[in-house]
């Protein structure tokens, strides 16, 4: 009579420590099934850190494709089907053990392992790096901009009123297709700023009042626009009746820190040129189009002494087009256009049928499509036509 067997569970530790040309039995897990709550995801070996420490989370909508954000990294999820029979063999620990008699023709082998197979996988998740979805973080956040009648302080410490288009950190996250890194990146790009835990953008006649009293303290105290003291500035700001998270914001978006706090002394800020010239020549075009010279004029009145306003700062903030023999300037802002490549194309080719490099190339250099060149996107979205040479290449739509 031959021996009986034991057979013992193999789970997929057991799979994972097999030699090459090594082979194993396989049964049925006593679970077996369909187990459709169980998906297969495929991942790059540097991402498996994120996974095992717990640094990986879904975001989005019930009306939208779920993605995969890691801290830094935001990925879309394509389901790839596969005709070879995939196997998933839970670990050992979860596998149920569990002891058969059956006879084998080897009789000198007392023990067999089998790999239970707890189901067949039709197919697994792949992750592809895609551009966060922030066009949305700038219509949430324009739903309540925060307007200079709020400025009450009561309300401005105790805005609990209603909640009604405000949105605090765990909402954006909530709302957001975007990992924590690139969210912070498009608030800053947005200058948005933290008011009572609620994200916000200021009303840009409100940041206009702000920056119009800051350079009228800096002339009538002497200040230098090239080493403002922090604590001078929000101080007197504030006695001027604007509320302190406003001053140092106004700080953060048309300056740069120079020194830090140091515990002795105050930050020292600088006031950006580019930054603040900007300000004033889009306040200046929120009333239509202007002649260029008419609008230079204006604009050399509006800014500074200290200050040189170029027509090169304007790059990426206005269109300029021939009328007979006069140059007119209008407002158009790449930050008012969409993140999404499809989208932007098609907006330009709208506004101008035809685009030459100098003009298209400010309007396209903020677009960021993981594994795609900006070379790449030219090639897909346009077509390129360049008469000689010695001209400059002119794009159209594809």
């Amino acid at each position: 009579m031959e021996p009986l067997q034991k057979i013992s569970g193999g789970g997929a530790e057991t799979l994972k420590n097999m030699p090459p040309g090594s082979s194993i039995s396989i049964a049925y897990h006593p679970n077996f099934g369909p187990h459709d709550d169980l998906i297969v995801l495929e991942l790059d070996e540097k991402l498996i850190p994120d996974v095992l420490n717990e640094r990986m989370v879904l975001r989005g909508q019930p009306d939208e494709d779920a993605v995969l954000c890691t801290q830094s990294k935001t990925y879309a999820m394509k389901f790839v089907g596969t005709s070879n029979s995939v196997l998933l063999v839970p670990p050992e620990n979860q596998s149920e053990s569990y002891e058969n008699q059956q006879k084998d023709d080897i009789n000198n082998t007392d023990e067999k392992v089998v790999a239970r197979i707890l189901k067949v996988v039709p197919g697994s998740l792949e992750l592809i790096e895609v551009s966060p979805k922030l066009d949305k973080l700038k219509l949430l956040l324009l739903e309540n901009t925060y307007r200079f009648d709020e400025n009450d302080m009561e309300i401005l410490e105790e805005n609990q009123e209603s909640r009604a288009g405000l949105y605090n950190w765990n909402d954006l996250i909530d709302n957001i297709q975007a990992s924590d890194e690139e969210l912070r990146f498009g608030l800053e790009a947005l200058s948005a700023v933290e008011i009572n835990g609620y994200w916000r953008l200021v009303d840009e006649s409100y940041m206009d009042m702000i920056l119009g009293m800051l350079l009228k303290n800096s002339m009538l105290n002497d200040w230098t626009l090239n080493a403002l003291n922090e604590d001078e500035v929000v101080n007197m700001l504030e006695s001027d009746g604007f509320p302190m998270v406003l001053a140092r914001h106004c700080l953060h978006v048309y300056a740069k820190q120079v020194k830090e706090n140091d515990g002795m002394e105050s930050c020292v800020w600088k006031l950006d040129e580019k930054r603040v010239c900007i300000h004033f020549a889009r306040e200046i075009l929120k009333g239509g189009k202007r002649k260029l010279e008419s609008f230079m004029e204006e604009w050399r009145k509006k800014t500074p002494d200290e200050m040189q306003p170029s027509f090169d700062l304007m790059e990426g903030e206005v269109l300029t087009e021939k009328l007979g023999v006069e140059t007119w300037v209008r407002a158009f802002r790449v930050s008012s256009l969409p993140s999404t490549p499809a989208e932007r194309f098609s907006i330009l080719f709208r506004e101008r049928a035809k685009w030459d490099w100098k003009d298209l190339q400010p309007y396209i250099r903020d677009l960021n499509v993981p594994g795609l060149s900006a070379e790449g996107l030219l090639l897909k979205y346009t077509r390129k036509t360049q008469p000689s040479p010695n001209q400059d290449p002119v794009f159209s739509a594809r």
